[in-house]
């Protein structure tokens, strides 16, 4: 049975220790939990997953253009589509993996170089055990195995997905949220103000 929300629970130091154990009870009693993250470790998530990302990008790309031929797997997250579901810094940072990406399919579909990323769901992996949390307190349905994730990947890249969600069974769903940002995305720049802003509350 799903517990019922029962307010927001700060915990510093929920890594590891009385603090993991803290964050473990008041998740199972349905908290939501605010874990104040080391700022230094959060900095540490943004040089691996944008600053990384982008100089191995920057240092194959131009010999795939010269050569008219290249292949780029990004893996980003589900979380950079919905950010709310984990730490803010990760989701941000998977947020760019995923942006970058269709940025550089944009810029480099046309000189031969073909961008795939993948936006897994929660996958058994190390992840959990690091960030805190441990994959048994994880809902066994929504854990995929990575065995499974990576072969799922691979068959989206063969099939020339530009985006590859391994979790998500209604296609149809992917299609609606994309075929929706493409229409308003010609609609975001105007010199004009939007009605709802030129008057009062």
């Amino acid at each position: 049975m799903t517990q019922a929300h029962r307010g927001t629970a700060l915990i510093t130091g929920a890594s590891s220790g009385i603090g993991a154990i803290y964050a473990q009870r008041l998740a199972q009693r349905g908290h939501n939990l605010v874990l104040s993250s080391d700022v230094e470790k959060m900095t540490q998530l943004i040089e691996l997953n944008v600053t990384a990302l982008t100089r191995l990008t920057y240092a194959v790309v131009p010999g795939f253009v010269a050569r008219g031929q290249g292949d780029i797997i990004n893996i980003g997250s589900i979380v950079g589509m919905a950010p709310e579901i984990l730490n803010g810094v990760y989701g941000g940072s998977k947020a760019f993996v995923y942006a970058f990406s269709q940025s550089l399919h944009h810029e480099l579909a046309s000189q031969g170089v073909r961008i795939q990323v993948v936006l897994p769901g929660a996958t058994a992996t190390d992840f959990w055990a690091i960030g805190g949390l441990a994959l048994e307190h994880l809902d066994p349905n929504i854990v995929m195995s990575a065995e499974q994730m990576v072969d799922a990947a691979l068959l989206g890249f063969d099939r020339g997905e530009l985006v590859t969600i391994p979790s998500l069974h209604d296609e149809q769903e992917w299609q609606a949220y994309e075929a929706a940002r493409q229409v308003m995305s010609g609609h975001l720049s105007n010199k004009l103000v939007a009605p709802r802003y030129t008057t009062g509350v």
